[in-house]
């Protein structure tokens, strides 16, 4: 059994603690950009995750499908994702059925698509809807749409936000993640620091 003087001292020291977590907790969410400030629903589980987890990083959002012509991305994506993680770049997918029904029923069926095709390792988010003008938008692609004034019009459309969230680059479906012109955007937004 623990003294009444031990009890009271343990007490402050978790007050203490608790105070001392606050700021930082204060700091890590003003720190985070207005894009990530949203939980998403993880592909595997639905279990929502807090997109200011990548905070710092510099972000390519991605809407993916897998029965389209582009759906080759996915090993270029994971090559990118592999080769870039260590200077801070993180892949987000999101798949979709807006553009030609291209994508499984369930989440599930997703996950399990692409690990055993295409063995993605970078985080991928349930299905969702990315499309203009769709009742049940990703919120996450409307506040890109608004902010690039692109909407995805098909499969593997990219955006890449920069590490303070304050640039957002929009690259339509045919620009590979390994072409010249996406890994020039993408090394100079790697090389600012946020």
């Amino acid at each position: 059994m623990f003294s009444h003087g031990l009890r009271a001292s343990m007490r402050r020291v978790l007050m203490i603690a608790a105070l001392m977590a606050a700021p930082w907790s204060a700091h890590a969410a003003a720190s985070c950009p207005d894009l990530l400030q949203r939980d998403m629903p993880r592909l595997q589980d639905e279990k929502p995750q807090a997109l200011c987890q990548y905070a710092g990083k510099v972000v390519l959002v991605v809407n993916t499908a897998s029965f389209c012509g582009y759906t080759p991305q996915y090993k270029a994506l994971e090559a990118v994702s592999a080769k870039y993680a260590d200077k801070g770049l993180v892949v987000l997918g999101f798949p979709s059925g807006d553009f030609g029904n291209q994508e499984y029923g369930s989440n599930k069926e997703i996950a399990e698509f692409c690990e055993n095709t295409f063995n993605v390792k970078f985080p991928m988010f349930s299905k969702s809807s990315v499309a203009a003008g769709k009742s049940e938008l990703n919120p996450l692609f409307a506040d890109l749409a608004k902010r690039t004034g692109q909407a995805p019009k098909w499969n593997f459309h990219k955006y890449l936000i920069s590490r303070s969230g304050k640039e957002v680059m929009s690259f339509a479906s045919g620009v590979s993640p390994e072409s010249p012109a996406f890994t020039q955007a993408l090394d100079r937004l790697l090389a600012q620091q946020p």
